[in-house]
């Protein structure tokens, strides 16, 4: 899967398309130093999206902006 396309909205939040879901619109929002899915605008034309998808599109999105090291680091992998 490829990041295509992503864009800043409203209050800081991102906007994304992936090329494995074209009509789909997936929204960011930033948590400490990184960005996660908040929602997905999801088109019945796309298939569905699973939660290892979603995971794929975060790391995608942080390794593009160049926050992967914050997310890479988040409180869910720490010890």
């Amino acid at each position: 899967m490829k990041l295509t396309n992503w864009s800043y909205t409203r209050r800081y939040n991102i906007k994304a398309q992936f090329d494995a879901f074209p009509n789909s619109v997936v929204l960011f929002r930033r948590i400490k130093d990184y960005y996660f899915v908040y929602t997905v605008n999801w088109s019945i034309q796309d298939p569905v999206v699973t939660k290892q998808v979603l995971e794929e599109m975060e790391w995608l999105l942080n390794k593009d902006l160049g926050t992967e090291d914050a997310y890479r680091h988040r409180k869910v992998f720490r010890d």
